[in-house]
């Protein structure tokens, strides 16, 4: 892990071969995965393993259906998770008092802590793995498919495989966009045409203004793939989820 190649020449995998990813495979990974930091050491997050077809085809809906959800030997959905804690306390007589606001938000930071480190140990390990972002925005479905009890919330989803080819690198933002150094320094309109340059000069960009009958990529974003009235339709459902799922806030 000190050539830092290894992360620099990653890539998201959403086309796996037929090869299995074994039960121990996946222990071992989340052997290494529970190594990670935790808000005081309570682990508050579980994951669920999903191989079976079935299942994935129950699941696949919610993720809009994106093929790699049915064709990824396993999906692991990671949960932020006081359940499992809050039972503890009680069995010892303790007043667990996390269903608020900053519980779930604890417990969905650890959740996504153990996640990425679970992603570097699969790719350290030669397996691909992607991100699913869908999971917020269906979350009552995928509750219900994998029989999630109180206090216990879906925030995450990873396909997982070995690749079966070796895609192009995602863009990046220079990393001059991402780094303030000591304080939070606004970007001035020279400093975004600068940092979007790229991004925006790439032809599969300009194909997807083409594709949309857009002016610019940006429109894209707001108008088409990520709109405002489908961020506020799934925020209230994501709220909604959360709250049936105990945490009040």
């Amino acid at each position: 892990m000190e050539n830092l190649n290894f992360f620099t020449n990653r890539r998201t995998i959403r086309s796996y071969s037929d090869r299995e990813v074994t039960t121990e495979t996946i222990q071992e990974l989340m052997e290494a995965a529970v190594r990670t930091s935790t808000t005081g050491n309570m682990q508050l997050y579980s994951v669920v393993v999903s191989r079976d077809k079935e299942v994935k085809e129950a699941l696949a809906p919610l993720h809009f259906n994106q093929p790699v959800v049915r064709n990824a030997p396993a999906i692991l959905t990671f949960c932020a998770d006081f359940n499992r804690f809050t039972a503890w306390c009680k069995q010892r007589n303790a007043t667990p008092g996390y269903a608020n606001f900053q519980g779930f938000f604890t417990a969905a930071i650890d959740a996504l802590i153990a996640a990425q480190t679970f992603c570097v140990a699969a790719e350290a390990r030669g397996l691909g793995i992607c991100y699913i972002g869908t999971t917020t925005y269906n979350t009552k479905g995928i509750t219900k498919v994998l029989n999630l009890p109180k206090l216990v919330v879906p925030v995450t989803t990873i396909t997982l495989g070995y690749p079966e080819n070796q895609p192009e690198q995602a863009d990046r933002l220079p990393i001059e966009a991402i780094i303030h150094q000591e304080k939070y320094t606004d970007y001035t309109s020279d400093d975004i045409d600068r940092y979007y340059f790229n991004k925006e000069s790439l032809e599969t960009s300009r194909q997807f203004i083409t594709d949309n009958n857009k002016e610019t990529l940006a429109q894209v974003f707001t108008d088409v793939r990520y709109s405002k009235e489908m961020f506020e339709k799934f925020s209230t459902e994501f709220m909604e989820a959360i709250r049936e799922q105990g945490f009040e806030f």
